[in-house]
């Protein structure tokens, strides 16, 4: 996640994450590396905006980069295959309305023209690629409404002054009349989309972990292995401080 942070807030952070996967995936044949790189792209696509999907969706990148991993010159193994289709299918849908990210969109079609067999897709697992904003979710109803109500009793509140019962008294019979709690459309959505991304790069790791040996492990793999605990240490922060 602190990827995507730094994409989204820096100038030229979505062309130098483009940079960096292109080096990453072009002409690589360590499979584990560009796997974990293609989980990395595809988070970042989800938690990107417009910026560095324009870069992602265009055809340049789908067929010099993505294409060219899965030529049968290559012979990548059928995950990173099917990781590759998976990603253009997805994509070619969801950009399919915008005008300026259709490069994908012609690419996946011309695939299929030539025969090319696409995994299937699972739409109870599919997340979206425009994930919502951050400030709807995260609004806590229990704790903005007591706020709320305090201000238009009070106009002139002192915070010195300790809190009065009731402000925390709704909170536990809420949820202990709920026998369980009902999440709405967009929440859910979310923690699809975050579900995905953790058995993307589970199922990546897992692999990175059982091929290596012991004292024989290469310098990019502990890098990109660095790297994911980096950002698995930034996501638990966010999610803290929610």
């Amino acid at each position: 996640m602190e990827i995507c942070d730094i994409i989204n807030e820096t100038e030229e952070g979505p062309k130098d994450a483009i940079r960096a996967l292109k080096k990453r995936l072009n002409g690589n044949r360590n499979y584990r590396e560009v796997m974990l790189a293609l989980t990395v792209l595809e988070t970042c696509v989800k938690n990107c905006g417009h910026r560095f999907h324009i870069l992602v969706a265009n055809r340049d990148f789908i067929d010099s980069v993505l294409v060219k991993i899965i030529s049968p010159k290559n012979s990548p193994p059928t995950i990173v295959q099917d990781k590759v289709l998976a990603l253009i299918q997805a994509w070619a849908d969801a950009f399919r309305s915008s005008p300026d990210l259709t490069g994908v969109v012609h690419i996946y079609e011309e695939l299929k023209r030539k025969g090319v067999e696409f995994p299937m897709a699972d739409l109870d697992a599919l997340s979206p690629i425009h994930t919502p904003q951050r400030s709807v979710p995260e609004v806590d109803p229990a704790t903005t409404m007591p706020r709320s109500q305090s201000q238009q009793r009070t106009s002139t509140s002192s915070y010195s002054s300790p809190p009065p019962a009731p402000y925390s008294a709704p909170q536990a019979p809420a949820l202990s009349v709920t026998g369980a709690i009902t999440a709405n459309s967009e929440q859910i959505t979310r923690l699809r989309s975050e579900l995905d991304i953790v058995r993307g790069n589970t199922k990546v790791m897992s692999e990175m972990l059982t091929e290596m040996v012991p004292g024989q492990e290469d310098s990019s793999d502990l890098e990109l292995l660095q790297l994911q605990n980096i950002c698995h240490g930034k996501k638990m922060e966010v999610r803290r401080r929610k």
